[in-house]
């Protein structure tokens, strides 16, 4: 069975994508990803929360936004090219709209103290929007090929790398992301699960 095969609800049309992902990006202050989260998985159902972490996981590393990453790969799921197209109208459309009134308004108020302390006080929303979903996918892990005794290391050292060591992003995919990658292939591959099945008891 095919991710757009499967049961379970799923969106009736194109439009009904573009509407969806325009009320995921408008909710989305500071960070539209822990809505993605909501939306798509708890209120929607289109996702499981594996099905989630497994497709950011890949707009992480592809170029762009990882949410419209995310979006495209959620549209062509289910409607092809269509749907990847109106999935992404949905979540630029309206927001680039938002986002230059917002800027035109910006360079007029930016030197005001209440405008100045409200943008730095958005930074700790963010952070805690960014550790509240972070917090939400730890379940999708107890599946992860990789075993807790693997993928726990594994996330200790892209926290250091990107938040002590201040390595680029593209060091980081490169080096912890190929280790975990080959990992997981030697952990999925048939040699390994004949060895496993032999020590089995």
């Amino acid at each position: 069975m095919t991710l757009g095969e499967q049961a379970g609800p799923r969106p009736r049309s194109s439009l009904h994508l573009f509407l969806a992902f325009s009320r995921l990006s408008l909710m989305g202050f500071g960070g539209v990803l822990p809505i993605a989260q909501r939306e798509l998985v708890e209120r929607l159902g289109w996702l499981s929360v594996e099905e989630f972490a497994e497709l950011l996981s890949i707009g992480q590393v592809l170029p762009g936004p990882n949410v419209v990453n995310l979006s495209l790969m959620v549209g062509d799921r289910y409607f092809g090219l269509r749907g990847a197209l109106a999935a992404l109208a949905g979540m630029l459309l309206l927001p680039l709209v938002l986002v230059l009134v917002a800027a035109a308004l910006y360079q007029q108020f930016a030197a005001h103290p209440a405008v100045a302390g409200a943008v730095r006080g958005m930074g700790a929303v963010s952070a805690g929007l960014v550790m509240a979903i972070a917090l939400k996918l730890l379940p999708a892990l107890r599946r992860n090929p990789l075993g807790r005794t693997r993928w726990i290391p594994v996330t200790v050292a892209v926290a250091l790398a990107t938040g002590w060591w201040r390595w680029p992003l593209v060091l980081v995919i490169g080096l912890v992301g190929g280790v975990s990658c080959a990992m997981a292939w030697h952990r999925l591959s048939p040699r390994a699960d004949a060895a496993s099945q032999e020590t089995a008891p």
